[in-house]
């Protein structure tokens, strides 16, 4: 049996094994039931060292000890792993989301509020404006942005943009509607969408001919997109706090909105 080391690296990384359990593991895989001294002359991997792999490997799941004498070890399903770290990653996650909520409550992030608060007053408006990269970076700046805006909010972007993000922008609306904070849709793309969203939204939706996306916040802040078909990863948007250049770009979409 050979063991190809573009499998190794790449279960390696889906499975997140060293590379001494990596080799043991598809050892014991192509072997079903094997000794210690049949994995490691099958993986390469040192035999006083796969003693220590297999019994990792027990641990984690991916192996089973056989009862009896010699010792020999029983490959685990891959589809029964799968599920089993599926599994893992969402309790991981959840327990995270938990502690991270809590989070709010603690002298510590009152404390990180408080010197970052202290930090930003002496700093400029002007100089409170960066680029943003990685759509969902991107993202969670928006919707943070647009949770707190005090007078108005302008949405411009495509029909397609807005239907894939449709949960976002109606909780958003309707949250910012109930605070009495004027808020303007302008969607490029087609007309039969655009009605529809409107219809599911309750707000008047102008359809534009411009292809940009951009959002202004009381003509204080604006964060557009530099490029509408770059990959996730690679997406860049710029946000400015300036009522100098904003101001002037919400001047030139009333136009377009009052034409």
């Amino acid at each position: 049996m050979i063991i190809k080391p573009e499998l190794v690296k790449k279960i390696k990384d889906y499975f997140n094994l060293n590379i001494y359990e990596t080799k043991v593991w598809i050892a014991l895989l192509g072997k079903g039931v094997a000794s210690a001294g049949e994995i490691a002359e099958i993986s390469g991997v040192p035999r006083s060292r796969t003693y220590d792999v297999l019994e990792s490997l027990e641990k984690q799941g991916f192996a089973i000890s056989k009862i009896g004498k010699p010792a020999k070890y029983i490959a685990v399903k891959p589809g029964v792993i799968l599920e089993k770290l599926k599994s893992n990653m969402v309790r991981e996650a959840e327990e995270k989301v938990q502690v991270l909520s809590k989070l709010k409550d603690s002298a510590e992030y009152s404390e990180i509020e408080n010197l970052y608060t202290a930090g930003i007053k002496p700093v400029k408006h002007e100089d409170i404006s960066g680029s943003i990269k990685g759509r969902s970076t991107i993202y969670n700046h928006m919707r943070e942005l647009l949770e707190n805006a005090k007078k108005e909010v302008i949405i411009c972007t495509s029909a397609r943009d807005f239907s894939d993000k449709i949960r976002l922008f109606s909780s958003l609306i309707e949250r910012l509607s109930k605070h009495g904070i004027k808020v303007r849709i302008a969607l490029s793309g087609n007309e039969q969408d655009v009605k529809k969203l409107a219809i599911k939204t309750k707000q008047k939706i102008k359809k534009i001919d411009i292809s940009a996306k951009f959002f202004i916040i009381d003509q204080e802040q604006i964060l557009f997109m530099l490029s509408d078909q770059s990959a996730a990863e690679e997406e860049t948007a710029i946000w400015l706090n300036t009522s100098f250049f904003t101001s002037a770009m919400t001047y030139l979409f009333n136009q377009i909105w009052e034409d």
